[in-house]
Protein backbone atom coordinates (compact mmCIF):
# COMPACT_ATOMS: atom_id res chain seq x y z
CA UNK A 1 0.00 0.00 0.00
CA UNK A 2 1.72 3.40 -1.30
CA UNK A 3 2.35 5.58 1.69
CA UNK A 4 -0.50 8.49 2.12
CA UNK A 5 0.41 11.75 1.39
CA UNK A 6 -0.20 14.64 4.06
CA UNK A 7 -1.20 17.74 2.25
CA UNK A 8 0.31 20.57 4.56
CA UNK A 9 -1.34 23.84 3.52
CA UNK A 10 -0.05 25.30 7.32
CA UNK A 11 1.43 27.96 4.92
CA UNK A 12 -1.85 29.46 3.94
CA UNK A 13 -4.54 28.29 6.86
CA UNK A 14 -5.23 31.98 7.80
CA UNK A 15 -4.37 33.92 5.31
CA UNK A 16 -6.42 36.49 4.31
CA UNK A 17 -4.86 38.62 1.94
CA UNK A 18 -4.05 37.47 -1.54
CA UNK A 19 -1.47 39.02 -1.81
CA UNK A 20 0.08 37.47 0.71
CA UNK A 21 0.62 34.33 -1.51
CA UNK A 22 1.17 35.70 -4.83
CA UNK A 23 4.70 34.38 -5.25
CA UNK A 24 7.16 36.57 -7.96
CA UNK A 25 6.36 34.23 -10.70
CA UNK A 26 4.84 34.59 -14.54
CA UNK A 27 1.86 33.92 -15.48
CA UNK A 28 1.67 30.70 -18.08
CA UNK A 29 1.83 32.06 -21.56
CA UNK A 30 -0.08 30.11 -24.04
CA UNK A 31 2.34 27.45 -24.37
CA UNK A 32 0.85 25.63 -27.52
CA UNK A 33 3.53 27.48 -29.83
CA UNK A 34 2.65 29.67 -32.88
CA UNK A 35 -0.69 31.74 -32.98
CA UNK A 36 -3.25 29.35 -35.03
CA UNK A 37 -2.66 26.00 -33.05
CA UNK A 38 -4.36 25.02 -29.95
CA UNK A 39 -3.93 25.78 -26.49
CA UNK A 40 -2.74 22.94 -24.41
CA UNK A 41 -4.57 21.18 -21.20
CA UNK A 42 -4.09 18.95 -18.64
CA UNK A 43 -6.30 16.27 -17.76
CA UNK A 44 -6.83 15.01 -14.13
CA UNK A 45 -8.91 12.02 -13.14
CA UNK A 46 -9.42 11.38 -16.61
CA UNK A 47 -11.33 8.36 -16.23
CA UNK A 48 -12.51 7.91 -19.95
CA UNK A 49 -11.64 10.82 -21.51
CA UNK A 50 -14.81 12.87 -21.00
CA UNK A 51 -13.13 15.89 -20.94
CA UNK A 52 -10.41 15.35 -23.84
CA UNK A 53 -13.77 14.52 -26.14
CA UNK A 54 -15.12 17.80 -25.55
CA UNK A 55 -11.84 19.47 -25.81
CA UNK A 56 -10.55 18.03 -29.00
CA UNK A 57 -11.58 20.93 -31.32
CA UNK A 58 -10.40 23.69 -29.15
CA UNK A 59 -7.51 22.56 -26.92
CA UNK A 60 -4.36 19.54 -26.89
CA UNK A 61 -3.99 17.37 -24.22
CA UNK A 62 -0.23 17.13 -23.46
CA UNK A 63 -0.64 14.98 -20.13
CA UNK A 64 -3.38 13.11 -18.68
CA UNK A 65 -3.51 10.91 -14.98
CA UNK A 66 -6.26 8.38 -14.34
CA UNK A 67 -6.04 5.93 -11.58
CA UNK A 68 -8.81 4.10 -9.67
CA UNK A 69 -7.96 2.64 -6.47
CA UNK A 70 -8.90 -0.63 -4.87
CA UNK A 71 -8.90 -2.57 -8.17
CA UNK A 72 -6.21 -4.02 -9.93
CA UNK A 73 -8.01 -3.31 -13.18
CA UNK A 74 -7.85 -0.35 -15.13
CA UNK A 75 -10.54 -0.28 -16.96
CA UNK A 76 -10.96 3.02 -17.30
CA UNK A 77 -7.17 4.66 -18.06
CA UNK A 78 -6.96 1.34 -20.57
CA UNK A 79 -9.91 3.08 -22.52
CA UNK A 80 -8.08 6.09 -22.33
CA UNK A 81 -4.57 5.24 -23.69
CA UNK A 82 -6.60 3.09 -26.69
CA UNK A 83 -8.28 5.95 -27.96
CA UNK A 84 -5.28 8.52 -27.48
CA UNK A 85 -1.45 8.15 -28.67
CA UNK A 86 -0.04 11.49 -28.23
CA UNK A 87 0.73 13.24 -25.33
CA UNK A 88 1.86 11.49 -21.97
CA UNK A 89 -0.68 9.23 -19.95
CA UNK A 90 0.09 8.52 -15.91
CA UNK A 91 -1.67 5.66 -14.74
CA UNK A 92 -0.79 6.24 -11.16
CA UNK A 93 -1.98 6.83 -7.74
CA UNK A 94 -1.79 11.21 -8.15
CA UNK A 95 -0.18 11.05 -4.39
CA UNK A 96 2.60 9.19 -6.08
CA UNK A 97 3.02 11.41 -9.25
CA UNK A 98 2.83 14.67 -6.45
CA UNK A 99 5.45 12.60 -4.78
CA UNK A 100 8.11 12.26 -8.01
CA UNK A 101 6.97 15.54 -8.45
CA UNK A 102 8.88 16.32 -5.42
CA UNK A 103 11.88 14.56 -5.96
CA UNK A 104 11.76 16.53 -9.67
CA UNK A 105 11.52 12.86 -11.19
CA UNK A 106 8.28 13.91 -12.64
CA UNK A 107 7.20 17.01 -14.48
CA UNK A 108 3.93 18.20 -16.16
CA UNK A 109 4.32 20.05 -19.61
CA UNK A 110 3.38 23.62 -19.74
CA UNK A 111 -0.14 24.17 -20.43
CA UNK A 112 -2.88 26.63 -20.72
CA UNK A 113 -5.54 25.12 -18.99
CA UNK A 114 -6.05 22.03 -16.22
CA UNK A 115 -9.47 20.37 -16.08
CA UNK A 116 -10.72 17.32 -14.21
CA UNK A 117 -13.87 15.74 -12.80
CA UNK A 118 -12.76 15.05 -9.39
CA UNK A 119 -14.39 12.67 -7.18
CA UNK A 120 -16.86 14.37 -4.83
CA UNK A 121 -15.71 13.44 -1.24
CA UNK A 122 -15.69 15.50 2.36
CA UNK A 123 -13.42 18.48 1.61
CA UNK A 124 -13.60 19.60 5.68
CA UNK A 125 -10.03 21.03 6.81
CA UNK A 126 -8.85 19.66 9.96
CA UNK A 127 -5.90 20.11 11.91
CA UNK A 128 -3.26 17.49 11.98
CA UNK A 129 -2.78 17.04 15.65
CA UNK A 130 1.42 16.34 15.84
CA UNK A 131 1.76 19.36 13.19
CA UNK A 132 1.34 22.42 14.59
CA UNK A 133 -1.32 24.48 13.00
CA UNK A 134 -1.00 22.04 10.08
CA UNK A 135 -4.07 21.80 8.01
CA UNK A 136 -5.23 18.71 6.04
CA UNK A 137 -7.59 17.05 3.95
CA UNK A 138 -9.37 15.00 5.73
CA UNK A 139 -10.95 12.74 3.51
CA UNK A 140 -10.81 15.33 0.48
CA UNK A 141 -7.55 14.54 -0.68
CA UNK A 142 -8.11 14.75 -4.39
CA UNK A 143 -8.95 18.16 -4.06
CA UNK A 144 -6.16 18.83 -2.56
CA UNK A 145 -4.03 17.23 -4.96
CA UNK A 146 -5.58 19.62 -7.68
CA UNK A 147 -4.67 22.54 -5.36
CA UNK A 148 -0.98 21.14 -5.39
CA UNK A 149 -0.83 21.17 -9.19
CA UNK A 150 -2.29 24.33 -9.61
CA UNK A 151 0.09 26.00 -6.77
CA UNK A 152 3.10 24.96 -9.10
CA UNK A 153 2.46 25.63 -12.14
CA UNK A 154 -1.10 28.66 -12.49
CA UNK A 155 -2.04 27.36 -15.98
CA UNK A 156 -4.06 30.93 -16.62
CA UNK A 157 -7.74 28.66 -16.62
CA UNK A 158 -9.42 25.96 -14.69
CA UNK A 159 -12.18 23.93 -15.90
CA UNK A 160 -13.84 21.16 -12.94
CA UNK A 161 -16.87 19.36 -12.78
CA UNK A 162 -18.50 17.81 -9.79
CA UNK A 163 -21.94 17.01 -8.41
CA UNK A 164 -23.82 19.74 -7.90
CA UNK A 165 -24.64 18.94 -4.10
CA UNK A 166 -20.90 19.76 -3.43
CA UNK A 167 -22.71 23.29 -3.73
CA UNK A 168 -24.38 22.48 0.09
CA UNK A 169 -22.23 19.64 1.72
CA UNK A 170 -21.89 19.00 4.22
CA UNK A 171 -25.51 18.73 5.87
CA UNK A 172 -24.12 20.12 9.43
CA UNK A 173 -22.33 22.41 7.67
CA UNK A 174 -23.68 23.84 3.90
CA UNK A 175 -21.81 24.54 1.97
CA UNK A 176 -18.26 24.40 3.77
CA UNK A 177 -16.77 22.33 1.48
CA UNK A 178 -17.65 24.72 -1.67
CA UNK A 179 -16.22 27.70 0.35
CA UNK A 180 -12.83 25.98 1.09
CA UNK A 181 -12.28 25.32 -2.96
CA UNK A 182 -13.35 28.98 -3.59
CA UNK A 183 -11.03 30.37 -0.72
CA UNK A 184 -8.35 28.37 -1.82
CA UNK A 185 -8.92 29.25 -5.36
CA UNK A 186 -8.58 33.02 -4.36
CA UNK A 187 -5.16 32.28 -2.77
CA UNK A 188 -3.71 30.92 -5.72
CA UNK A 189 -5.14 34.35 -7.72
CA UNK A 190 -8.13 32.61 -9.50
CA UNK A 191 -11.21 34.32 -10.01
CA UNK A 192 -13.66 31.38 -10.23
CA UNK A 193 -16.88 31.33 -11.30
CA UNK A 194 -19.90 28.48 -11.43
CA UNK A 195 -22.84 26.80 -12.66
CA UNK A 196 -24.89 24.12 -12.13
CA UNK A 197 -25.83 23.07 -15.96
CA UNK A 198 -28.72 20.26 -16.75
CA UNK A 199 -27.64 19.14 -20.09
CA UNK A 200 -31.27 18.76 -21.29
CA UNK A 201 -31.43 22.45 -21.29
CA UNK A 202 -28.73 22.44 -24.02
CA UNK A 203 -29.54 20.41 -26.63
CA UNK A 204 -28.19 17.03 -25.11
CA UNK A 205 -30.21 14.06 -24.19
CA UNK A 206 -29.91 13.45 -20.82
CA UNK A 207 -30.98 15.26 -17.63
CA UNK A 208 -27.81 15.26 -16.10
CA UNK A 209 -26.81 18.04 -13.34
CA UNK A 210 -23.68 18.69 -12.75
CA UNK A 211 -21.84 21.97 -11.31
CA UNK A 212 -18.76 23.06 -13.41
CA UNK A 213 -15.90 25.29 -12.40
CA UNK A 214 -13.87 27.82 -14.31
CA UNK A 215 -11.19 29.79 -12.91
CA UNK A 216 -8.95 32.38 -14.20
CA UNK A 217 -5.99 33.63 -13.12
CA UNK A 218 -5.94 37.14 -12.70
CA UNK A 219 -5.64 40.49 -10.60
CA UNK A 220 -8.37 42.23 -11.78
CA UNK A 221 -11.01 42.90 -10.27
CA UNK A 222 -15.05 42.92 -11.59
CA UNK A 223 -16.50 46.50 -12.19
CA UNK A 224 -20.37 44.83 -12.91
CA UNK A 225 -20.56 40.87 -11.46
CA UNK A 226 -24.04 41.15 -11.99
CA UNK A 227 -23.28 41.04 -16.05
CA UNK A 228 -20.24 39.56 -15.74
CA UNK A 229 -22.73 35.88 -14.63
CA UNK A 230 -25.86 36.74 -17.00
CA UNK A 231 -23.44 37.97 -19.57
CA UNK A 232 -19.89 38.50 -20.34
CA UNK A 233 -18.46 35.57 -18.18
CA UNK A 234 -16.95 32.70 -19.48
CA UNK A 235 -19.78 30.15 -18.66
CA UNK A 236 -22.25 32.56 -19.40
CA UNK A 237 -21.21 33.08 -22.88
CA UNK A 238 -20.58 28.89 -23.54
CA UNK A 239 -24.10 28.24 -21.87
CA UNK A 240 -26.39 31.31 -21.53
CA UNK A 241 -28.75 32.01 -18.91
CA UNK A 242 -30.66 34.72 -17.44
CA UNK A 243 -31.96 35.57 -13.85
CA UNK A 244 -34.64 33.16 -12.14
CA UNK A 245 -37.89 34.74 -11.39
CA UNK A 246 -37.36 36.18 -7.27
CA UNK A 247 -40.54 34.30 -6.71
CA UNK A 248 -39.42 30.85 -7.63
CA UNK A 249 -36.14 31.28 -6.44
CA UNK A 250 -36.73 32.33 -2.89
CA UNK A 251 -33.80 34.84 -2.42
CA UNK A 252 -32.84 38.01 -4.07
CA UNK A 253 -31.56 38.92 -7.35
CA UNK A 254 -28.07 38.59 -6.01
CA UNK A 255 -26.54 38.20 -3.00
CA UNK A 256 -23.00 38.81 -1.85
CA UNK A 257 -20.42 38.29 1.10
CA UNK A 258 -17.26 37.62 1.54
CA UNK A 259 -15.01 34.70 2.08
CA UNK A 260 -11.87 36.76 3.69
CA UNK A 261 -10.67 34.27 6.64
CA UNK A 262 -8.29 31.91 6.32
CA UNK A 263 -8.97 28.27 5.57
CA UNK A 264 -9.05 26.85 8.92
CA UNK A 265 -11.88 29.37 9.79
CA UNK A 266 -14.02 28.84 6.98
CA UNK A 267 -13.58 25.00 7.55
CA UNK A 268 -14.91 25.58 11.48
CA UNK A 269 -17.28 28.27 11.22
CA UNK A 270 -18.95 28.07 7.32
CA UNK A 271 -22.56 27.57 7.37
CA UNK A 272 -23.25 26.43 11.19
CA UNK A 273 -26.50 26.94 11.99
CA UNK A 274 -27.89 27.39 8.02
CA UNK A 275 -30.21 25.48 6.87
CA UNK A 276 -29.59 26.00 2.90
CA UNK A 277 -26.57 26.63 1.45
CA UNK A 278 -25.13 30.29 0.97
CA UNK A 279 -24.27 29.44 -2.82
CA UNK A 280 -26.77 29.75 -5.15
CA UNK A 281 -26.87 27.68 -8.71
CA UNK A 282 -24.68 30.24 -10.48
CA UNK A 283 -21.77 32.80 -8.69
CA UNK A 284 -18.58 33.81 -9.47
CA UNK A 285 -15.62 34.89 -6.88
CA UNK A 286 -13.91 37.73 -7.54
CA UNK A 287 -11.10 38.42 -4.79
CA UNK A 288 -12.54 37.72 -1.69
CA UNK A 289 -15.88 38.65 -2.67
CA UNK A 290 -18.75 36.23 -3.42
CA UNK A 291 -21.78 37.21 -5.68
CA UNK A 292 -23.86 34.56 -6.54
CA UNK A 293 -27.89 34.37 -7.77
CA UNK A 294 -30.10 31.58 -8.91
CA UNK A 295 -30.19 31.40 -13.02
CA UNK A 296 -32.67 29.34 -15.27
CA UNK A 297 -31.27 28.25 -19.00
CA UNK A 298 -31.78 30.01 -22.21
CA UNK A 299 -30.58 27.92 -25.06
CA UNK A 300 -31.96 27.88 -29.01
CA UNK A 301 -30.82 24.27 -29.18
CA UNK A 302 -33.69 21.62 -30.13
CA UNK A 303 -34.25 19.56 -27.37
CA UNK A 304 -33.19 15.91 -27.68
CA UNK A 305 -35.36 13.01 -26.70
CA UNK A 306 -34.37 9.69 -25.41
CA UNK A 307 -35.79 7.93 -28.74
CA UNK A 308 -32.99 9.78 -30.57
CA UNK A 309 -30.44 7.88 -29.34
CA UNK A 310 -31.89 4.42 -29.64
CA UNK A 311 -30.38 1.18 -31.16
CA UNK A 312 -33.13 -0.29 -33.78
CA UNK A 313 -34.80 -2.86 -31.42
CA UNK A 314 -34.04 -5.44 -33.55
CA UNK A 315 -29.68 -5.38 -33.37
CA UNK A 316 -30.35 -5.42 -29.60
CA UNK A 317 -28.95 -8.42 -28.05
CA UNK A 318 -31.64 -10.32 -26.44
CA UNK A 319 -30.09 -10.49 -22.77
CA UNK A 320 -31.46 -6.52 -22.97
CA UNK A 321 -34.23 -8.00 -22.74
CA UNK A 322 -36.84 -8.57 -19.80
CA UNK A 323 -38.29 -12.06 -19.39
CA UNK A 324 -41.42 -12.49 -18.07
CA UNK A 325 -40.39 -14.25 -15.32
CA UNK A 326 -38.65 -11.03 -13.73
CA UNK A 327 -41.77 -8.88 -14.37
CA UNK A 328 -43.13 -8.26 -11.51
CA UNK A 329 -39.86 -7.84 -9.78
CA UNK A 330 -39.16 -5.09 -11.85
CA UNK A 331 -42.84 -3.68 -11.40
CA UNK A 332 -42.53 -3.95 -7.64
CA UNK A 333 -39.14 -1.75 -7.03
CA UNK A 334 -40.26 0.90 -9.83
CA UNK A 335 -43.90 1.12 -7.54
CA UNK A 336 -44.90 3.64 -5.53
CA UNK A 337 -44.31 2.11 -1.87
CA UNK A 338 -44.80 2.92 1.82
CA UNK A 339 -44.09 -0.15 4.28
CA UNK A 340 -42.44 0.12 7.75
CA UNK A 341 -39.22 -0.72 8.47
CA UNK A 342 -36.58 -1.15 11.75
CA UNK A 343 -33.75 0.97 12.10
CA UNK A 344 -30.15 -0.98 11.83
CA UNK A 345 -28.60 0.85 14.06
CA UNK A 346 -31.28 1.70 17.10
CA UNK A 347 -33.86 -0.38 16.09
CA UNK A 348 -36.26 2.35 15.84
CA UNK A 349 -39.00 1.29 13.73
CA UNK A 350 -39.94 4.06 10.92
CA UNK A 351 -41.96 4.63 8.03
CA UNK A 352 -40.52 4.64 4.25
CA UNK A 353 -42.31 6.02 1.48
CA UNK A 354 -41.20 6.69 -2.25
CA UNK A 355 -42.95 7.48 -5.03
CA UNK A 356 -43.05 5.77 -8.52
CA UNK A 357 -40.80 5.63 -11.09
CA UNK A 358 -41.43 5.77 -14.91
CA UNK A 359 -41.68 2.01 -15.76
CA UNK A 360 -40.99 2.09 -19.11
CA UNK A 361 -39.23 5.31 -19.34
CA UNK A 362 -41.13 7.72 -21.49
CA UNK A 363 -39.21 7.95 -25.04
CA UNK A 364 -40.49 11.46 -26.36
CA UNK A 365 -38.09 13.58 -23.41
CA UNK A 366 -34.51 13.69 -22.38
CA UNK A 367 -33.61 10.53 -20.37
CA UNK A 368 -33.02 10.57 -16.51
CA UNK A 369 -29.82 10.00 -15.26
CA UNK A 370 -27.97 7.75 -16.07
CA UNK A 371 -25.97 6.06 -13.11
CA UNK A 372 -23.10 3.33 -12.38
CA UNK A 373 -25.79 0.57 -11.42
CA UNK A 374 -26.84 0.51 -15.16
CA UNK A 375 -25.73 -2.37 -16.10
CA UNK A 376 -26.44 -5.84 -15.17
CA UNK A 377 -29.89 -8.11 -15.75
CA UNK A 378 -30.96 -7.73 -12.12
CA UNK A 379 -34.22 -6.06 -11.89
CA UNK A 380 -33.60 -2.55 -10.12
CA UNK A 381 -35.40 0.88 -9.51
CA UNK A 382 -33.00 3.02 -11.62
CA UNK A 383 -31.89 1.41 -14.04
CA UNK A 384 -33.85 2.56 -17.26
CA UNK A 385 -35.56 0.64 -19.00
CA UNK A 386 -37.04 1.24 -22.83
CA UNK A 387 -40.65 0.31 -24.46
CA UNK A 388 -39.29 -1.78 -28.13
CA UNK A 389 -42.52 -1.42 -30.88
CA UNK A 390 -43.54 -4.79 -29.67
CA UNK A 391 -44.23 -4.29 -26.14
CA UNK A 392 -41.42 -6.00 -24.96
CA UNK A 393 -39.00 -4.12 -22.31
CA UNK A 394 -35.43 -3.53 -22.17
CA UNK A 395 -32.43 -2.43 -20.33
CA UNK A 396 -30.05 0.09 -22.54
CA UNK A 397 -27.47 -1.25 -23.84
CA UNK A 398 -23.90 0.18 -23.59
CA UNK A 399 -24.14 2.20 -26.96
CA UNK A 400 -27.08 4.19 -25.60
CA UNK A 401 -25.54 4.79 -22.68
CA UNK A 402 -22.59 6.39 -24.40
CA UNK A 403 -24.47 8.07 -26.90
CA UNK A 404 -26.15 9.73 -23.75
CA UNK A 405 -23.40 11.42 -22.83
CA UNK A 406 -22.23 12.15 -25.86
CA UNK A 407 -19.91 9.97 -26.85
CA UNK A 408 -18.57 7.67 -30.17
CA UNK A 409 -20.26 4.23 -30.44
CA UNK A 410 -18.16 1.89 -28.91
CA UNK A 411 -16.21 4.17 -26.88
CA UNK A 412 -15.85 1.64 -23.49
CA UNK A 413 -15.68 -1.53 -25.79
CA UNK A 414 -13.79 -3.71 -24.75
CA UNK A 415 -14.66 -4.58 -20.97
CA UNK A 416 -17.47 -6.08 -19.53
CA UNK A 417 -21.21 -4.72 -20.08
CA UNK A 418 -21.39 -4.20 -16.29
CA UNK A 419 -18.07 -2.38 -16.60
CA UNK A 420 -19.29 -0.29 -19.42
CA UNK A 421 -22.23 0.79 -17.63
CA UNK A 422 -20.21 2.00 -14.56
CA UNK A 423 -18.11 3.76 -16.67
CA UNK A 424 -20.62 5.64 -18.20
CA UNK A 425 -22.56 6.52 -14.85
CA UNK A 426 -19.29 8.21 -13.99
CA UNK A 427 -18.78 9.87 -17.04
CA UNK A 428 -19.95 13.54 -17.74
CA UNK A 429 -22.25 14.90 -20.68
CA UNK A 430 -18.72 16.15 -23.69
CA UNK A 431 -21.00 18.47 -25.23
CA UNK A 432 -21.44 20.37 -22.63
CA UNK A 433 -17.61 20.43 -22.17
CA UNK A 434 -17.40 21.52 -25.86
CA UNK A 435 -19.08 24.51 -25.47
CA UNK A 436 -17.44 26.00 -22.54
CA UNK A 437 -14.14 24.99 -24.43
CA UNK A 438 -14.95 26.97 -27.15
CA UNK A 439 -15.43 30.32 -24.84
CA UNK A 440 -11.54 29.08 -23.48
CA UNK A 441 -10.00 28.56 -26.06
CA UNK A 442 -11.37 32.66 -27.52
CA UNK A 443 -9.56 33.16 -23.80
CA UNK A 444 -6.09 31.52 -24.14
CA UNK A 445 -5.34 33.46 -27.77
CA UNK A 446 -6.16 37.00 -26.03
CA UNK A 447 -4.17 36.28 -23.12
CA UNK A 448 -1.53 35.33 -26.00
CA UNK A 449 -2.09 37.92 -27.96
CA UNK A 450 -1.65 40.43 -24.53
CA UNK A 451 1.92 41.06 -22.85
CA UNK A 452 2.49 38.78 -20.46
CA UNK A 453 2.55 40.11 -17.19
CA UNK A 454 4.80 39.10 -13.61
CA UNK A 455 2.24 38.61 -9.96
CA UNK A 456 4.81 40.49 -7.90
Amino acid sequence: MPRRRVYNVAAMASVTDIKDLWIDRPMTRHSGGPLGTKPRAIELFAGVGGFRVGLKDSFDVVWSNQWEPSTKRQDASDIYVSHFNDGEHICQDIDDVLTQMDSEEMSIPPHDLLVGGFPCQDYSVARVLNQAAGLAGKKGVLWWSIYEILKRYKPRFILLENVDRLLKSPATQRGRDFAIMLRSLSLLGYRAEWRVVNAAHYGFPQRRRRVFIVGQLTRERLDDPRGYLLNDGILARALPVEMLDIARSGRSSMEDFSLDKGLDEISETFGVGHKRSMFCNAGVMDGTDVHTADVTPISGEPEKYLRDILLPHDQVDNSFFIPESQMAAWERLKGAKKETRIHRGSGTEYTYAEGAIAFPDPLDGPSRTILTGEGGTSPSRFKHVVEAPDGRLRRLTPIEMERLNGFPDDWTKGVSDGRRAFLMGNALVVGVVDKIGVVLKEECAYSYDSTPRRLS
